[in-house]
């Protein structure tokens, strides 16, 4: 005999939908099969509470079953309700129809005939793999996925490029050997994958092709290095540039730049060109150059060299980052 509903879901008879609904997730949620793998209690303890929520959030369904009981409410699933040549109000008048009553399978469920897809409808398919076999059935094999890597430039990243690969794949478990063009975009980074749908393996017998990824490799470049979007040039100059400043060409991603260094400029300082970097795939945004400027002190000067030197050591006194230190020390010391 079957239970009352409401005793399933453990709601009163006069609970409200949102009540009986919140009482439908919770126990399908503790019964459902893939948190119970196995467990043949669980399995028909999950589709009590799916049969007695499939009827008593219908209201249809609900106020026949209120009236009639169980008969009521299947009736109601078969026979199509009022007006559909089904019953009038008595379920078991002559519009009943117990052939589709009989073929109503699992307790009579309407549009569900499966309580998996009552669940995946309020819950969605949060089980994965194993509620969605349920519900599609078999499925064809899947080939294997790939994965090929490629060796890039700064500047053919920068650019972006056309690449040719060739790889052995299967095809129904012949080696094929492929050949294929692939378009790398401006901007890609290093150990980014390149996803090219179905020109992975296919499964013998037939089925979806895997596909192939191709991964970057952004190999080192000789001056530049890369911090996102940005490339960062370290740049040296002679002490007497730096004093009297410079105009120099410099190297780009795409071509050479001018670069004008001020008089008086410190190692470390960082200049910066703008929309000299790498662009942002799927954006317009264009990342800088970064140029640091180092200093190059000589070594190996001679006597004459450095007695030249040494008259500017009044000048190099003045030096305001010097002075500015000298200061700080000055104070420091004397409030010890």
């Amino acid at each position: 005999m079957k239970k009352d509903y409401y005793e399933v879901l453990g709601v009163s008879r006069s609970a409200p939908d949102d009540e009986v609904k919140k009482a439908y997730r919770k126990l399908a949620m503790k019964y459902h099969p893939d948190k119970n793998p196995g467990n043949k209690n669980a399995e028909d303890r999950f589709k009590e509470v799916s049969e007695a929520y499939e009827v008593l959030r219908d209201p249809q369904k609900r106020k026949m079953y209120d009236q009639f009981g169980h008969m009521g409410a299947h009736a109601g699933a078969a026979g199509g309700g009022p007006g559909a040549g089904g019953f009038q109000g008595n379920p078991f008048g002559g519009g009943f129809n117990f052939e589709g009553f009989k073929q109503q399978g699992f307790g009579g469920f309407g549009q569900h005939s499966n309580p998996h897809d009552l669940f995946n409808e309020i819950f969605g398919d949060m089980f994965g793999g194993a509620s969605a076999q349920r519900r599609r059935g078999p499925q064809k094999q899947r080939g294997a996925d790939l994965r090929y890597t490629i060796n890039l430039s700064f500047e053919e990243a920068a650019s972006g490029c056309e690449k040719t690969i060739n790889f052995i794949r299967k095809r129904q478990l012949k080696d094929d050997h492929a050949r294929i063009s692939v378009t790398v975009p401006p901007g890609v980074k290093d150990g980014q994958r390149l996803k090219l749908r179905g020109e992975g393996d296919t499964p013998s017998g037939g089925g979806e092709a895997g596909d192939l990824y191709v991964v970057i490799n952004l190999q080192k470049h000789t001056l530049f290095e890369r911090d996102g979007q940005n490339v960062l040039l370290e740049l040296p100059i002679s002490f007497v540039d730096a004093i009297m400043g410079v105009s120099v060409e410099i190297p780009t991603l795409t071509g050479k730049a001018k670069l004008n260094i001020q008089p008086g400029t410190n190692s470390g300082k960082v200049l910066r060109l703008k929309g000299k970097g790498f662009s942002k795939i799927g954006d317009q945004s264009t990342g800088d150059m970064l140029v640091k400027i180092i200093v190059d002190i000589p070594k190996d000067l001679t006597n004459e060299q450095l007695k030249l030197i040494e008259k500017l050591s009044s000048v190099a006194k003045g030096s305001p980052l010097v002075k500015e230190f000298n200061s700080k020390v000055e104070k420091l010391l004397k409030d010890r």
